[in-house]
């Protein structure tokens, strides 16, 4: 019985996973040389997703598809809706970007968060 409920509970602990390392897609970078981290915890059917996203400083653009709620762990960020505020969020911030967000992330200081995304 403890295998069945260990298999319906994922603990969001990131010690000893590789995360995917990665970047910006290509031409969407307005400025410095960001680096991604991302310890995905969580796949699900249907597009669910769940982890640990990291970057380092820069500036790209962002396109939203998908819904995602985020919550910053660390660090300072910018995010710009376009046409729109520029909002900072850091360590305790919580938000959510809903599809059709269109704007830009700018990492002032390497930024850590966990992520929930339906696709």
């Amino acid at each position: 019985m403890g295998d069945l409920v260990s298999e319906k509970f994922q603990s969001v602990d990131i010690s000893g996973i590789e995360p995917e390392i990665g970047a910006p897609a290509e031409g969407r970078v307005i400025s410095g040389n960001p680096q991604f981290r991302t310890w995905n915890v969580e796949e699900a059917e249907g597009g669910l997703y769940a982890g640990v996203w990291e970057s380092t400083p820069g500036k790209w653009r962002i396109e939203y598809d998908e819904w995602e709620y985020c919550h910053i762990l660390s660090g300072v960020s910018v995010v710009t809706e376009d046409g729109g505020e520029a909002r900072t969020v850091q360590a305790g911030d919580r938000f959510v970007i809903r599809p059709g967000f269109k704007g830009s992330w700018e990492v002032i200081k390497t930024t850590r968060k966990d992520y929930v995304i339906r696709a």
